[in-house]
């Protein structure tokens, strides 16, 4: 309550000395003043006030935001204000005011601890405007006052214990003038990014990594994002900072004792910058925290995960598969699984294979959410591979959990030209050797939008999500995909997006909409580059590939 309530008050002292500016001194302290100080001193504070009532007005923006440099300029401001106001006319009423408020400021101290740049945040255009008014309703007051006055040029070089005219003037001319300059400091001021946490990491624990349940843990060797370890170094959170928000990628990563603390401290960062937290793909075993940080829950689609145990081409619903698998043999497709060693002698024939494919898609490589044809990625991955007479026409590179809890694919990729069901193929052949190899599991990825009902009573983003999942497929194939997996009889399992409630929310899948993007100004493809920027001159990314361990993932 503390940041809301004393940015109310202190914008309203700052009003309170712009009225008091442009209003006549009351007479008898004014004669009391005159007798103790120099006129030089009375207009000089009486010009100061009514800057101190602007500045005072501008800074209740920043003790909103929490910010530590707001609460000390404030607290100085309101301690002048109060001693300019005796100055100027004997106003213990509105000093008296000023200084109860400094106190309030003082015992709330602990509530203003956000430490970004205050100069660079603090003045929105909303802030802008209430400065306006202010500042212009304190001048039409004025002249309300002194309608009967005769203004004259030399009334500006008027001084002198009954010259309330003239303070007036001076007064609205220099406050109107600093809300100018604060508006045109908004327009012109450089764009400013949250300050990097204190502790980033662009490497993901190998510890983490290695207790991981699910496959999109490997997400973290993708060279896009950001860390958050924990101390023992059993557990991270990968994440990514897009404009204000902090997108966390998925569950947290590892001991699962571990996450809640990891949450709550990206949280804590998050807040300190000013930022908003999302959690995007969500697990019902994370779901939980989410609700613990009391954010809204949003259901984003489902993900389909087979059971390698039960998996069969027996029985009339495999029959779509069977005939896949009968004809791409028929027409020569071979499976082959090679490992991430290997994968550098092949790395030409498969960027050429996903260069065709990125260009019959009409798209460049997305970000976070999902790999990218990097060398030094692709080979730190087993790669399934089709070929057809010898010559590649189909890959994807393989994730694997080090329990062999579960097994599924990134990056798939195909040519124009290649056997009738290869990726069919492709995925049969790769669930039958997973099962052959002990994994419990086979993750074929999510379907968007899937699994929403709409009924009457249903939220709106709820009934606009089934909306588009109908009838998107000209935007994107949601009911196709989900056609797609349903023929490997899955297990769907719902995936949730949790973040800030109201406006917030929508600003956030805005920054999410950017950084899955993976275009030049995303956050994503910044981390990308000064990651390979951080290598050894000497050492190139072919280099790093020739020297990364074999099959991490």
């Amino acid at each position: 309550m503390a940041p809301v309530m004393l940015s109310l008050l202190v914008a309203v002292g700052g009003v309170i000395l712009l009225i008091s500016g442009a209003l006549p001194a009351i007479q008898h302290r004014m004669f009391i003043v005159t007798g103790w100080l120099p006129l030089t001193f009375i207009e000089a504070s009486h010009f100061a006030a009514s800057i101190i009532g602007t500045l005072l007005i501008l800074l209740a923006s920043g003790l909103y935001r929490r910010l530590d440099a707001a609460f000390w300029m404030t607290r100085s401001l309101l301690l002048a204000g109060a001693l300019f106001s005796l100055i100027k006319g004997l106003d213990y009423e509105e000093a008296s005011a000023l200084l109860i408020i400094a106190a309030l400021l003082q015992w709330t101290r602990g509530a203003f601890y956000r430490r970004t740049s205050f100069t660079a945040e603090a003045l929105t255009p909303a802030w802008i405007a209430t400065l306006a008014v202010a500042v212009g309703l304190s001048i039409w007051i004025g002249f309300f006052a002194y309608k009967h006055v005769d203004y004259q040029n030399d009334m500006w070089w008027h001084f002198g214990p009954h010259a309330n005219a003239a303070r007036f003037l001076r007064a609205g001319l220099a406050s109107a003038v600093l809300a100018v300059g604060a508006a045109f400091w908004r327009m012109f001021r450089p764009a400013t990014a949250p300050r990097p946490a204190d502790r980033p990491s662009v490497t993901a624990s190998g510890d983490a990594l290695a207790l991981a349940e699910r496959t999109d843990a490997f997400l973290a060797t993708t060279g896009d994002k950001l860390f958050l370890t924990s101390d023992t170094g059993r557990a991270f959170v990968m994440y990514q900072v897009q404009g204000h928000s902090w997108i966390v990628m998925g569950d947290p990563v590892g001991d699962r004792a571990e996450w809640p603390d990891l949450l709550w401290q990206l949280r804590e960062m998050a807040d300190a910058e000013q930022g908003r937290l999302l959690l995007y793909q969500l697990s019902l075993d994370a779901l939980p925290l989410a609700i613990d940080l009391g954010f809204a829950i949003v259901k984003y689609g489902e993900e389909a995960r087979v059971d390698l145990h039960h998996f069969t081409l027996d029985g009339p619903d495999a029959k779509p598969l069977r005939y896949a698998e009968r004809r791409a043999m028929r027409e020569g497709a071979t499976f082959e699984i090679v490992p991430a060693g290997r994968v550098p002698l092949l790395m030409e024939e498969l960027k050429c294979i996903s260069d065709e494919w990125l260009a019959a898609k009409g798209h460049g490589e997305k970000a976070f959410s999902v790999g990218r044809f990097d060398p030094a990625y692709m080979a730190t991955c087993d790669c399934a591979i089709v070929r057809q007479e010898g010559r590649i026409v189909a890959f994807a590179n393989i994730w694997a959990t080090a329990n062999r809890r579960e097994l599924s694919v990134d990056l798939m990729r195909h040519m124009a030209e290649m056997p009738y069901g290869t990726m069919d193929f492709l995925f049969i052949r790769l669930m039958q050797w997973g099962r052959e190899q002990g994994y419990d599991w086979f993750t074929l990825g999510l379907a968007p939008l899937s699994g929403i009902e709409a009924r009457r009573l249903s939220p709106l983003w709820a009934k606009a999500g089934a909306f588009f999942f109908r009838h998107g497929e000209s935007f994107y194939g949601f009911e196709g995909l989900r056609a797609y997996k349903d023929k490997y009889a899955p297990r769907w399992e719902p995936r949730f997006i949790a973040g800030p409630r109201g406006i917030s929310m929508s600003r956030a899948m805005i920054d999410l909409q950017k950084l899955v993007g993976g275009g030049p100004g995303s956050a994503a493809a910044k981390t990308r580059r000064r990651r390979v920027a951080s290598l050894p001159v000497s050492v190139s990314v072919l280099d790093e590939v020739a020297f990364a361990p074999a099959s991490v993932c």
